[in-house]
């Protein structure tokens, strides 16, 4: 098993993202990048999230997944490579391996600690398989390090990230995929538009999970931007927007407060808010057309017998 960082926080790097941050506090509305949910922790009450009965898109794509397994495999011929985005805890990319019959499995996450954790427990289970695990960044440009090589792979994007994308750019990032596939294929896992109370029950479950999940980035955010936030000040918010079709979270004030910085400061009213991120739900039919417009070919899907999720594997 080996470990790449491809942007080691440096202090210019550091410097960098503190700006990022800052900047997009001061913006009106207020944002911050959905990334910045994922430090250690948060990466673990993600992978709390997944177990609630609420959050359906976890099960319901791993279903689709144990029962079509052999035909995605042979949709996709032979994996030399698997390229595991937001790889996670590599459970996902794990259950596959035998069907795929991966002999290589790149693990590639912004939170280097937790895929270190995940990889080299993966790595005591599977010895034959060789890994590499790769902190990197891809939310803004996807261009994997001259280590994972040059041959064809898979590209594997479940759980439903794509949907962290507006439509514009989940085209940009699909034809990065394209790219970076060198030939290969693409399997990867969509959320499909159903009924509003089952999306927003998953997104706002009643223990709190999701909540926790969501108010951690003002944790991450003290520690990299140098903010002052009171977790106690701010409470989760998420619904769904039927126009955009797209969850969207939000950390709301629950009176006015100021969040102080060197140098600076932002006043929020009560009941203002912080846009952290958006969930677009697809239809399987749109999708399939983003797909081909990235310049994929020889398009498969498969769903579960509701049809709230899909899994496409396509050929570049």
């Amino acid at each position: 098993m080996r470990l790449l960082q491809v942007a080691p926080e440096v202090p210019e790097n550091a410097a960098a993202i503190r700006a990022e941050l800052l900047a997009s506090l001061s913006a009106a509305p207020a944002t911050i990048a959905p990334k910045y949910l994922y430090d250690a922790l948060g990466s673990r009450l993600f992978a709390a999230i997944t177990e609630l009965p609420e959050y359906y898109p976890t099960r319901t794509e791993a279903a689709i997944f144990a029962e079509h397994q052999d035909a995605m495999a042979a949709a996709l011929g032979p994996v030399a490579t698997l390229v595991d985005l937001g790889a996670g805890n590599c459970e996902k990319a794990a259950r596959l391996f035998a069907a795929l019959r991966v002999r290589r499995y790149v693990a590639v996450d912004i939170s280097l600690h937790y895929l270190r954790e995940s990889l080299g427990n993966l790595q005591q289970k599977h010895p034959a398989i060789e890994m590499l695990g790769v902190g990197l960044d891809f939310s803004q440009s996807l261009r994997l390090p001259a280590e994972v090589g040059t041959e064809p792979r898979t590209l594997f994007y479940p759980g439903s990230s794509i949907g962290n994308f507006t439509p514009a750019e989940a085209r940009v990032f699909l034809r990065q995929a394209h790219a970076e596939c060198c030939g290969g294929s693409l399997l990867i896992g969509v959320d499909l538009v159903k009924p509003v109370d089952v999306l927003e029950a998953a997104y706002d479950d009643p223990l709190g999970v999701t909540a926790a999940f969501n108010r951690n980035l003002l944790r991450h955010l003290n520690r990299l931007a140098g903010t002052d936030f009171d977790i106690a000040d701010w409470r989760h918010v998420a619904f769904f927007n039927g126009r955009e079709s797209r969850i969207e979270m939000h950390l709301q004030a629950r009176r006015d407060t100021t969040v102080r910085w060197a140098g600076g400061e932002r006043r929020f009213a009560a009941a203002e808010r912080i846009h952290t991120e958006n969930s677009y739900k697809w239809r399987s039919e749109d999708f399939a057309a983003l797909l081909e417009t990235a310049g994929f070919s020889r398009l498969r899907h498969w769903c579960d017998a509701r049809g709230w999720f899909a899994v496409f594997a396509a050929q570049a």
